[in-house]
């Protein structure tokens, strides 16, 4: 995906910029002069994995097309307490309304770019691979995603409408694991659509029906021990692909991968990452 042209980056910039504008930026306004040129900083205070250069020249472009940066660090780099990712130049009122958005931006965007960075790091040998989920902050996803990206993990799903994930409800509501596999893959063939099919299961008898039921691309061990992790990836033998959820934690996941699963999922990456801390500060 192309995240920094996705349809919806300049929208929710310019949203951004509304609700912290309003009618106007009166601070700035009232005590700092036009008609001149300065510069800031973007000072790094954190060890972290930077994420949102790409997209701070976009809100800073947004705010004036003639604010210019000079970019010494990238997405993905490694950064330390001190380091000066950019220097930003132009109308000083032109910077100052557009510092806070770009520091929301980067500074939640390298959070999750750091803590993806680290858990992929711990199974780096290991051939299994960390995605993300759905659980994201509402409106903004794809930058979320985007930063799960920079820093090294996979992207899973974007939502409901590029694979199929039967989830516990689903197959709770359909009567069972087996008749809602098999609604899917008729609602599938009557649509003409092309999409895997995830299933997720809380015991080994699930995991028996999904295989059994067959077509399934993806079997999802949802909160179950090691233990039951490895009997279930023994059981399903290569006829699916394995992906463990349910809570996992940084702490966890080399133990989890351990097991034999193709994929862990962990919604921590973009539900509970700290956001690192950056500042603009004027030179």
């Amino acid at each position: 995906m192309d995240f920094l042209n996705h349809p919806d980056t300049d929208l929710i910039i310019l949203r951004a910029l509304q609700e912290d504008l309003g009618d106007g930026d009166h601070t700035t306004l009232s005590t700092v002069p036009t008609g001149h040129i300065a510069k800031a900083r973007c000072l790094i205070k954190d060890h972290g994995v930077l994420a949102g250069i790409e997209l701070a020249q976009r809100v800073f472009f947004l705010v004036d097309p003639s604010l210019t940066m000079e970019i010494f660090m990238n997405d993905g780099d490694v950064a330390h307490k001190g380091d000066v990712a950019f220097i930003v130049t132009g109308d000083p009122r032109s910077i100052l309304q557009a510092e806070r958005i770009v520091l929301n931006f980067m500074q939640r965007m390298s959070g999750i770019a750091t803590v993806s960075r680290e858990v992929s790091a711990v199974i780096a040998d290991l051939p299994c691979q960390i995605l993300d989920t759905r659980k994201t902050t509402p409106l903004i996803r794809h930058m979320e995603k985007w930063a799960v990206k920079i820093g090294g993990a996979t992207n899973h799903r974007f939502g409901l409408y590029d694979m199929v994930m039967i989830k516990d409800n689903h197959s709770d509501y359909a009567g069972g694991i087996t008749p809602a596999v098999l609604a899917c893959q008729a609602y599938l063939a009557e649509n003409g659509l092309s999409l895997k099919i995830e299933v997720e299961t809380r015991n080994l008898d699930e995991v028996q029906e999904a295989l059994a039921v067959g077509g399934v691309d993806i079997i999802m061990l949802d909160n179950m021990s090691h233990q039951m992790m490895r009997e279930a990836v023994a059981m399903i033998g290569g006829r699916a692909k394995t992906e463990a959820s349910g809570g996992i934690l940084p702490e966890d996941v080399r133990e989890v991968a351990l097991t034999g699963v193709d994929y862990i999922s962990m919604g921590y990456l973009t539900h509970s990452a700290p956001s690192l801390d950056i500042s603009l500060k004027a030179i």
